[in-house]
């Protein structure tokens, strides 16, 4: 097999790309790690076995072609060196509903790739909705990433750190609890440098 470029398309601006990956990156520390949304990211984020793939797709095809790319990329290297990735798109399905709908064509990906219980994708949106909920609701800010991102996780990886959890079940309360703490006065302190300033 031919090896795959970095990205199949690129984005144009390296300013512009460099401030995505910046604020993804500032997300994950703040608020994923920060908050303990979630207890497996610390390990990965320190061992620096996350990948941040920025990508120009524009089109659903577009990035379906990006995420069999990123895939085949996770399957060819070790977990050791890359545990995990983060698709970001922020050029495509700005709209949340339609990615929400999207994730029925990335999840038949997987399955038509052959990695059905090999990989999983979590599902981040600067509109993060859940089921049920009101746009406002503080709960959906533990899915609100900067921009759309498709996070790839390999199964494995997953039931290692649930073993090693013994408390994983309560993640999704635990996280609800410390958003309502917090609360949207709370969470617009977390993106404050130290001088006061966005």
């Amino acid at each position: 097999m031919p090896a795959l470029p970095a990205v199949l398309l690129p984005p144009t601006n390296p300013t512009a790309t460099a401030e995505i990956l910046a604020a993804t990156q500032n997300w994950l520390e703040r608020a994923v790690i920060g908050l303990n949304l979630c207890p497996f990211a610390k390990s990965v984020h320190v061992k620096k076995q996350i990948r941040y793939a920025v990508t120009a797709a524009r089109t659903a095809d577009e990035l379906l072609g990006e995420l069999e790319h990123e895939l085949q990329l996770l399957a060819d290297t070790e977990p050791e060196a890359l545990d995990t990735t983060l698709l970001i798109h922020p050029a495509v399905l700005g709209d949340f509903l339609d990615f929400h709908f999207f994730l029925a064509e990335a999840d038949a990906l997987i399955r038509n790739l052959g990695f059905d219980g090999v990989f999983q994708i979590a599902s981040l949106h600067p509109q993060y909705e859940f089921a049920g909920s009101d746009p406002d609701d503080i709960d959906n800010y533990s899915n609100r990433a900067p921009y759309p991102t498709l996070h790839l996780l390999r199964e494995a990886s997953i039931d290692r750190a649930v073993a090693a959890f013994p408390d994983a079940a309560d993640i999704f309360e635990r996280n609800i609890e410390t958003l309502q703490k917090l609360g949207h006065a709370g969470w617009r302190r977390l993106w404050l440098d130290e001088s006061g300033q966005d």
